[in-house]
């Protein structure tokens, strides 16, 4: 069976690195834990840090962490669907909101529980994903504050994710002056301004981030170091606290080039191929992972001579050219990932779990 790993002594030294940089710049900031998938075992991990607060779209993953750590604060950070209610109220101690009848439900489900819940209202700043519009910023505010069990405790957005808006200091700062608009006009302090995420971190190198965003939600250059904003690696962060293994379950030396006549592949595509391919041949290697597991584009494979050429539901293929490494039939292939190939691997139950320690 495939699996990855994930490098507990690589996830500490990045969550470290960010640790410090944001205390340096007075900035809170929440742990993104999605991309785990509710894995018990990572997730334990995880928590073994310095974390104060961890955030997640999915409420199964809040359960889990309120399970391990009952005392950790969890964000619920997708606009709640209004049947999850009791369970967000339950297990999420703040939630991000951009609907009144859907905070009027959080309310009536709070008074039931017995619960205070604190709320962060999203603003649409271009990105057009989740975010209200900033027009009807203080009709809602003036909606919310008068619901009761409810605490608004900032104002937040989103941007990158969709369409791939960045970030920058004028849509940062409107967003701070925004906070400071709604303090002013209703006389109610926000503790949050939620404005930076992955993507928002080289702003901080740059002094281009506003004094007034004091909280960050960070996933990706967690676990990945990678510098969204410019997508490329972080200087001083591990790129490789995962890793995935496939192993090698065919090697032969075949054609280069199919022989027969061509329609579309499973993935529905039409594939053509150089003539020039004709009559030359190249070992390839079958692994047991496939499409069903992860699209090829998010897999990189660490060793340069060898190359993905393409994949069906519960195989890739593999060209080894010459295989002058000499692979054979059970040894294993390693690869590194991309944020949506992690996710995807990691929400895969085809693939095995591990931890490792150490470098």
């Amino acid at each position: 069976m495939a699996f990855i790993t994930l490098n507990v002594e690589k996830l500490k030294s990045n969550f470290e690195y960010l640790d410090k940089l944001f205390k340096k710049k007075n900035i809170q900031w929440s742990v993104v834990t999605k991309m785990l998938c509710g894995n018990r075992d990572y997730l334990q991990e995880l928590l073994k840090l310095n974390i104060k607060q961890v955030c997640d779209s999915r409420v199964s993953n809040l359960k889990r962490i309120k399970q391990i750590n009952p005392e950790i604060e969890t964000i619920y950070i997708k606009p709640p669907a209004k049947r999850a209610v009791k369970s967000i109220v339950q297990y999420a101690d703040i939630s991000m909101n951009t609907e009144v009848e859907t905070i009027k439900l959080l309310s009536e489900e709070a008074q039931k529980q017995d619960r205070i819940h604190k709320v962060i209202i999203m603003i649409e700043m271009g990105e057009l994903r989740e975010g209200i519009m900033r027009d009807d910023l203080i009709d809602f505010y003036h909606q919310i504050f008068k619901l009761k069990n409810i605490q608004v405790v900032g104002i937040g957005t989103n941007l990158s994710c969709l369409y791939g808006v960045l970030p920058n200091h004028d849509k940062l700062i409107q967003l701070s002056l925004y906070q400071q608009l709604i303090e002013a006009k209703f006389n109610k302090k926000m503790q949050y301004v939620s404005g930076g995420s992955s993507v928002t971190i080289p702003l901080i190198f740059k002094n281009l981030l506003p004094k007034g965003i004091n909280h960050f939600r960070v996933g990706e250059t967690l676990y990945l170091g990678t510098d969204v904003y410019n997508n490329k690696p972080l200087k001083k962060m591990a790129t490789d606290a995962f890793l995935l293994y496939a192993e090698i379950i065919e090697l032969i030396e075949k054609p280069q080039k199919p022989d027969g006549e061509m329609g579309t592949n499973v993935d529905g595509n039409s594939v053509t191929f150089d003539e020039s391919l004709a009559g030359k041949t190249s070992y390839r290697a079958l692994i047991d992972i496939g499409l069903l597991d992860v699209d090829e584009k998010h897999l990189m494979p660490n060793d340069p001579n060898i190359s993905i050429v393409g994949g069906s539901s519960d195989m890739f293929v593999i060209d080894l050219d010459d295989n002058i490494k000499n692979y054979k039939v059970g040894d294993l292939l390693e690869f590194k990932l991309d944020y949506m190939g992690t996710l995807r691997i990691l929400n895969s139950k085809y693939i095995d779990k591990r931890v490792t320690r150490g470098n």
